[in-house]
């Protein structure tokens, strides 16, 4: 990835990743939601850096959350949930949020996560993709799920 660096979050990165967030997704969220996640999960929010412009290009994060398995039925068990992931449009195709995403699976370990799962856009083909080609498959549709009142699919994977 060249001089691109894959590091932990932290508060210093807060407006660049808010930014971020506003400007290439259309679910954005208020500066202290992305630190109560921070401060909770700090494992499972990472970043992507370009070392040579000083500037984050990208970021994922996630938390861990109790209950039913999507992979076993009934079993009460520990899931990572990645909540969001963007890479500046300049940045895409090159690997930075599948590093991302890794990143942040293995973040979910450290928790004693088992399984990870992930809500997507229907429409978002590049991203489904992804997903798939990192390990998730679909579980369900989720109808209407996005406040726009698009569907989305729920997408799961062991850990």
């Amino acid at each position: 990835m060249g001089h691109i660096r894959v590091r932990p979050f932290s508060p210093q990165d807060l407006q660049r990743v808010i930014w971020i967030n506003r400007n290439c997704l259309p679910e954005n969220y208020p500066g202290l939601f992305f630190m109560s996640i921070y401060e909770s999960f700090p494992k499972t929010f990472i970043v992507a850096e370009d070392e040579e412009k000083e500037e984050i290009i990208g970021y994922v994060m996630g938390r861990v959350e109790r209950g039913f398995s999507t992979l076993k039925s009934y079993k009460l068990t520990k899931k990572g949930h990645i909540v969001s992931i963007a890479v500046i449009d300049e940045y895409r195709r090159r690997g930075i949020a599948s590093h991302l995403l890794k990143e942040a699976l293995e973040g979910f370990r450290e928790y004693d996560a088992t399984e990870s799962f992930l809500e997507v856009r229907k429409t978002n083909i590049e991203a489904i993709n992804l997903y798939e080609k990192l390990g998730y498959v679909v579980k369900k549709g989720l109808p209407g799920y996005y406040r726009d009142g698009e569907d989305a699919l729920l997408f799961t994977r062991p850990l």
